[in-house]
């Protein structure tokens, strides 16, 4: 499809592809139109209204292994269709994680990243990221307040493919980041000794390093170096935070590298059952109504500040501060440009 949209003033607007695109952050919406995996929700009235969307990063490798949501991501659009809005939840938030029937799980106070594989168990060593998803979602909901539209699961190899479609991306390095897992030449960096033999090892590597300098102007990324760039927090001053905000900065520059339709469908078909949509009982002609306006060139990234939470001298994982409650209030009553405008902190800079 050609289809373009003109704005008010006339002008050509980018094609009501791409603007999905970038609306719900990174290629939410468009799976349901080509063909992408999709899971359909109960047939639901019209969207309408401020819209929110959960996004899920996993590493699977197979259905035989459980998923962990080790990237999350909310996508907000209010109500006027002003902007776009991003922010992320730690994966190492300690949160309650109800019972879910449908997996056969227990109810539990753990890290929020186990939701999604507490929740996808579908039989003996299968698992399904679908359902799975629906835990998250549920649990995500429950610290943040939000009911969501609709949602995505995609894993690390989707997105390296995705990435590789566009050429690689291109990114402002905003602070130096040394790779914990790969060589400069991008390969596996060598085991410690001890970490050979099947051993727990919580920093098992040793030997040269890949590094991202940090830079004034965008660089080019690489596939396997987009990837690797956005797993990394060790060394950073703020560990996972500084790797959300890093997650955040480029799921925007991926979408404003998405120019035109025949672009998103290379990066549609390349990512293949890689992402699930979760439609959230809507077809494409009700996102299509309900996101034409969407003005994006306004893509908001947000970091809500948190910290460790310890039993002793015992990790358990993060917490949030009490600024994320109030946070949150504004994205559910839809007033978060406002609000941001009153704490200009919580934007990434």
């Amino acid at each position: 499809m050609q289809t373009r949209l003109l704005s008010d003033s006339g002008k050509r607007r980018a094609p009501w592809q791409a603007r999905l695109a970038v609306a719900v952050g990174i290629l939410l919406l468009l799976p349901a139109a080509l063909t992408v995996p999709s899971v359909a929700g109960p047939r639901r009235a019209a969207l309408s209204g401020p819209l929110d969307f959960l996004l899920a990063g996993i590493d699977p490798r197979g259905t035989h292994v459980k998923p962990l949501a080790d990237t999350i991501i909310v996508a907000h659009v209010p109500a006027d269709r002003s902007g776009v809005y991003l922010f992320s939840l730690p994966r190492d938030l300690v949160v309650w994680i109800p019972p879910f029937a449908p997996s056969g799980s227990t109810g539990r106070r753990t890290k929020i990243n186990a939701a999604m594989a507490l929740g996808s168990a579908a039989g003996r060593d299968r698992y399904d990221r679908a359902q799975g998803y629906r835990l998250l979602a549920t649990t995500v909901g429950a610290v943040t307040g939000l009911t969501f539209d609709g949602g995505a699961v995609i894993d690390f190899g989707g997105f390296k493919r995705m990435v590789a479609a566009l050429g690689g991306v291109e990114l402002t390095v905003d602070q130096t980041v040394v790779s914990e897992h790969l060589k400069p030449d991008g390969t596996r960096r060598d085991l410690l000794p001890q970490c050979r033999l099947g051993g727990t090892c919580l920093r098992p590597y040793t030997g040269p390093q890949k590094t991202y300098p940090q830079s004034t102007t965008p660089v080019r990324l690489q596939p396997w170096e987009a990837l690797d760039f956005v797993r990394q927090r060790y060394g950073l001053p703020r560990s996972d935070y500084d790797r959300q905000r890093h997650q955040r900065q480029l799921l925007r520059a991926v979408a404003r590298q998405i120019t035109d339709p025949a672009q998103l469908l290379k990066v549609m078909t390349a990512i293949g059952d890689n992402l699930t949509f979760i439609d959230g009982g809507h077809d494409i002609t009700d996102w299509l109504a309900a996101l034409k306006d969407v003005d994006t060139t306004a893509v908001t990234t947000i970091g809500l500040a948190g910290g460790p939470v310890f039993d002793g001298d015992h990790y358990l994982g993060e917490r949030l501060t009490s600024e994320a409650t109030r946070f949150f209030a504004a994205v559910k009553e839809d007033r978060l440009p406002r609000y941001l405008l009153s704490h200009p902190a919580l934007v990434d800079g």
